[in-house]
């Protein structure tokens, strides 16, 4: 079978307790603005439209281990943010005051590990 067209990534979708809590994080740390919110499902974009970012209630919600641990909730992905090398630990910092907290373990010293406020795992990556 011939595959159709052409197909994009419109939005990642990160699970989460509060949409809005987590979403004005983002919206802080990144710059972007809201662009839809009935409170349980918040997306936020960036000015070049090429992705934008879904905040979904899920009550159930359980943050990932950082590192991973055996029988323990699994990370299912993670983001990374390429900022220049020159201001990379301005960005952590500022991370850091918007609400995000420095992961313990850092994989290696190129890239810097940072947990958001429900727990999801975010890099921030000197380009």
């Amino acid at each position: 079978m011939r595959k159709p067209g052409i197909i994009k990534i419109d939005k990642i979708v990160l699970e989460c307790k509060d949409p809005v809590e987590l979403s004005d994080f983002y919206i802080k740390l990144l710059g972007w603005e809201k662009g839809y919110d009935n409170n349980d499902f918040i997306i936020i974009g960036s000015e070049t439209g090429n992705i934008d970012i879904g905040f979904q209630k899920n009550t159930d919600f359980i943050a990932p281990k950082w590192p991973d641990v055996e029988g323990e909730q699994q990370m299912m992905l993670h983001l990374d943010f390429c900022v220049a090398a020159s201001e990379h630990q301005e960005w952590v910092e500022y991370a850091i005051y918007c609400g995000a907290k420095k992961a313990d373990f850092q994989y290696s010293k190129d890239w810097t590990v940072m947990i958001d406020p429900e727990g999801h795992p975010f890099c921030i990556d000197p380009s």
